[in-house]
């Protein structure tokens, strides 16, 4: 099968997986609504940063494996068998602490994301269940991301698929039929991986399999050598965490509330953007690291330059769907009506959503650089566009244009990203050709 063929399937696939996770956040989000208001919202937006440390974690050390496996499966280097283990043992380990802080602290960690007294009396039952379920959303990550590098693809999108169908439907019967508001709304999330990973499971007892769970004592160089290829799925997960929680406390001292409900909206509908590009990348890193390890860099060169070129129409279907349905995608998550909700979210989407112009052209270059062993221009990257960027332009604008500053803070820091990473891209090829 020639490249791109491998590309259009892994990739196209990877999105359907994506977009699956993305719209039960959606539904989520709107049943959330119907059951609670703006403050249901609220709640919401202040656990997605939770949710996205835990994804990040999650999604670095399953990626990262995963493509440490595949580079080394390429290379016939037996070492690959002990990576699939040390991954399961150090998310478990990992996830663990997230347990504890659920059951112990649940309220504080609210406080501290910046609910007053209502929201956290609201909110603690949500965010206590979803905490306790970690380490099972820490293994989904890593199951999916050794299933399709294992070249079974299409059984992790269906996996991730039947998960978020799942959380669907026991969303609706958790917090309606049997009344259980936002605790279900957590539940139902927190089970979905569990089905996910019983379905990527079927891989396992097929011929074809690879991954074997090889028991030896953890290992953190390992673990390490992982997470570096790993730095461009932890940053593709946290940058929207950080990005929210930043917001947060600066859409708090702008306009209270109201501000915040209206960027949890906007947050969702962009959830579901990265998600794609996401898609992408992750879809893409496997081909990638498997011709990279066989030294087939034509190969490398042209799936880098069909990701960017993918990356860059689905940002432009993107920003021409939420100019063309503005109003329309606010009101669906607009149960009480406010006309200030109404406003903040109409003019943060148009401004915000400019970011993804460049947002998908950042993701592709980490993936591509993490699945090539590039890991410290990787991990540049990833830091200017999760973490020094967004956090810098969203302070500097917000004091020079208040509200609108913070939603242009987005597109500013992604184009910051988008310069660098073109210096970095051009840098290597000049080198390669020398």
């Amino acid at each position: 099968m020639s490249v791109t063929k491998q590309f259009i399937r892994y990739v196209t696939q990877n999105i359907f997986g994506m977009l699956g996770i993305s719209c039960y956040i959606i539904v989520d989000t709107f049943f959330i609504s119907k059951a609670a208001g703006a403050d249901g919202i609220t709640v919401l937006n202040l656990t997605l940063p939770i949710y996205s440390l835990i994804f990040a974690i999650g999604s670095m050390i399953g990626v990262g494996s995963a493509t440490r496996f595949n580079i080394l499966m390429a290379q016939e280097d037996e070492q690959c068998e002990y990576y699939f283990s040390n991954a399961i043992c150090f998310v478990w380990m990992i996830g663990i602490l997230f347990t504890l802080a659920g059951i112990f602290i649940p309220d504080k960690i609210l406080a501290f994301m910046g609910g007053d007294a209502t929201i956290v009396k609201l909110g603690v039952g949500y965010a206590q269940t979803f905490l306790l379920f970690t380490p099972f959303f820490m293994t989904n990550h890593v199951v999916s991301a050794f299933v399709r590098n294992d070249n079974a693809p299409s059984l992790a999108m269906a996996a991730t698929l039947a998960g978020s169908f799942f959380n669907i439907l026991f969303d609706y019967i958790f917090m309606f039929p049997l009344h259980m508001g936002l605790k279900g709304a957590a539940l139902a999330t927190a089970a979905s991986p569990i089905v996910s990973i019983c379905i990527c499971s079927i891989h396992f007892f097929d011929r074809k399999n690879t991954i074997h769970l090889k028991m030896r004592m953890p290992s953190l160089c390992r673990l390490w050598q992982s997470c570096q290829l790993g730095v461009s799925a932890f940053v593709g997960e946290i940058s929207s965490g950080v990005t929210t929680a930043v917001f947060n406390f600066l859409i708090l001292g702008l306009v209270g509330n109201s501000g915040v409900a209206a960027y949890g909206v906007i947050a969702n509908f962009a959830l579901i953007a990265m998600a794609i590009f996401n898609g992408v990348s992750q879809g893409a890193q496997p081909i990638v690291s498997a011709c990279y390890g066989k030294g087939d860099m034509a190969s490398v060169k042209k799936i880098l330059r069909l990701g960017i070129g993918t990356a860059a129409g689905i940002a432009i279907l993107l920003l021409v769907g939420v100019y063309g349905f503005t109003d329309v995608l606010v009101a669906l998550f607009n149960s009480d009506k406010s006309i200030e909700l109404a406003e903040y979210a109409h003019t943060g989407m148009r401004l915000y959503f400019v970011g993804f112009l460049f947002a998908g052209y950042n993701v592709v270059g980490t993936g591509f650089l993490s699945a090539t062993e590039r890991a410290k221009e990787s991990f540049v990257t990833s830091i200017m566009r999760g973490f020094v960027g967004i956090i810098v332009c969203s302070l500097l604008l917000s004091a020079m244009f208040g509200l609108n500053g913070v939603w242009l803070s987005f597109p500013a820091s992604e184009l910051i990203t988008a310069l660098l990473m073109a210096w970095i891209l051009c840098r290597g090829r000049r080198t390669s050709n020398k």
